[in-house]
This record gives structure tokens, C-alpha cells and sequence, in this order.
């Protein structure tokens, strides 16, 4: 199949929506925590987290429109600090339902059964049943103008991680945490190493670990 650009603007919105979330593959999938500033706590299920850099440590996160209430975004904008919480196959059904639009004063937490976790010094809420934590602070926010969505790029104050996921290195392995991957915005699917590769280097073959 070939769909030029006409094509793709000609497909029904749906159709649409649901090729061009999935056509980039796997994605992570997060729950990010937040509360807003009367103490509400909100859950949202994300997959749209991009590592910036590592000194400072810092992730981002893409989010739609201002054309419809987003109480993440509301939330991280009022006081600067939220969660990054990592799905596990064992939470998908409540993180999946995460997605619905649930009004501001309700909590996702307590609508999908899982347990807000709070750690002293972090103004924002963690999911418990997570296997992997952050504790973000907002560093900075980007209006895209393309499209009307926004990018908030957060630096990691805080990190909870078994010990047993990080190998030798020093990187995680996601397949030890039974972190999951998201294929556009109904598909889970689980992880598994298939191999390590060393350093590249231009006067050396490949070379697995």
C-alpha cells in the first residue's frame, strides 16, 4: 500500500487518527500523577515521553491541544511537579482506563482502583502498583505552533527502580520491570530482549554483547 499525502488527508478521521498513532511503533506507556492546586489528584495514561538528555535529566512529554479541558496539564502548569509511572502487564486494564474523561473533580486514582503513593518532598502523587517511579519538575514548556499541541520537558528529581532491572552498565531493562509498550491507542504489548550490541565504532564490525 503507498497513500501519498492526498491519501493520508482523504482517509476517514478515524482511519486516520489510527494509522498515524501507530505508524511511528512501539511507545512507552505512563502513567503520569499530578494534582491540581486544591489538593485533586488526576492519572492519566501517556505514551508520548522522549528522553532530552541525561545532565540534567530530562524527559518530555507531548500534549494535545488546548481545545478541550486537560487537567495533566492544568495540573503540572499550577504547581510545577508530576509523576512518570511506567504500565505494567499487571495494571493494563486500569491504566487503559485512565483515558476516559472523567471531570476534573474526579480522581483517576480512585476510579481505576489504583493507589496513590506519596513520597515526602514530591507535591505530586506516584502510582504504588508501578515497578518503575520518577518525580518530575517542570523545567520548561513549548507552545508548537504547527499544530497546537504543547511539549513540557521536565527534569527527574527522584527515581524508584528494582535493583535487579539495572544491569551491568547501569541501563534498565525494561523486560525486568514487565514494562509495557503502547502500538497506537488500544494495543499493549510486552517487551523482551532479543540482543545487546557494543559500542559501534567506524573501524570495528558489529559486535553482540
Amino acid at each position: 500500500m503507498h497513500l501519498s499525502a492526498n491519501d493520508i488527508e482523504d482517509l476517514e478521521r478515524r482511519r486516520r487518527a489510527a494509522l498515524i498513532n501507530s505508524i511511528t511503533g512501539f511507545k512507552p506507556a505512563n502513567l503520569v500523577g499530578t494534582v491540581d492546586a486544591q489538593g485533586r489528584s488526576n492519572l492519566a495514561i501517556m505514551s508520548s515521553l522522549v528522553h532530552i538528555g541525561s545532565h540534567p535529566p530530562l524527559l518530555a512529554l507531548v500534549f494535545r491541544p488546548d481545545n478541550a479541558e486537560r487537567h495533566t496539564l492544568d495540573n503540572i502548569r499550577e504547581t510545577g511537579s508530576y509523576t512518570i509511572n511506567h504500565v505494567h502487564a499487571g495494571i493494563i486494564d486500569a491504566a487503559h482506563q485512565t483515558a476516559a474523561r472523567y471531570p476534573g473533580n474526579v480522581s483517576e486514582f480512585a476510579a481505576t482502583g489504583l493507589t496513590e503513593l506519596w513520597r515526602d518532598g514530591h507535591k505530586a502523587p506516584f502510582v504504588d502498583e508501578a515497578q518503575v517511579r520518577m518525580g518530575m519538575i517542570l523545567r520548561d514548556e513549548l507552545p508548537l505552533s504547527i499544530n497546537g499541541t504543547h511539549m513540557i520537558i521536565g527534569e527527574i528529581v527522584s527515581l524508584e527502580v528494582p535493583g535487579n532491572a539495572i544491569n551491568e552498565l547501569g541501563a534498565l531493562d525494561p523486560a525486568k520491570t514487565d514494562s509495557i509498550a503502547i502500538s497506537g491507542l488500544d494495543s499493549y504489548y510486552r517487551s523482551s530482549l532479543l540482543q545487546r550490541m557494543a559500542y559501534a565504532k567506524p573501524d570495528k564490525a558489529p559486535r553482540r554483547l
